[in-house]
């Protein structure tokens, strides 16, 4: 059985993964703590993709996150396919997922 949101992020959230991410135009935003990484500033370390058992609007990808110059991890949850918020070129290339 597929894992939810809820028991990955608690996952993610174990191994240190603390920091909320708000997907911005031109960068990641963590309003808690009043700091942004840009494209060039933080890798994805990995991700997860959930499907929508009965309604499309439901489906997920939930990235880890380390920042490159500092300490700072955290976790951006986001839809995907055509619930997928607008951003910059750079920022779709960081996300994109590989398969």
């Amino acid at each position: 059985m597929e894992k939810t949101l809820i028991e990955i992020t608690d996952e993610l959230r174990k191994e240190g993964y603390t920091e909320d991410f708000n997907l911005q135009e031109n960068c990641l935003e963590c309003r808690a703590r009043g700091f942004k990484l840009f494209h060039r500033d933080f890798q994805v370390d990995k991700y997860f993709r959930l499907e929508g058992a009965t309604d499309p609007s439901d489906s997920v990808i939930i990235y880890a996150i380390s920042a490159l110059t500092s300490d700072e991890k955290g976790i951006l949850v986001n839809s995907y396919g055509i619930y997928a918020d607008p951003i910059a070129s750079e920022m779709l290339d960081k996300l994109a997922f590989k398969h």
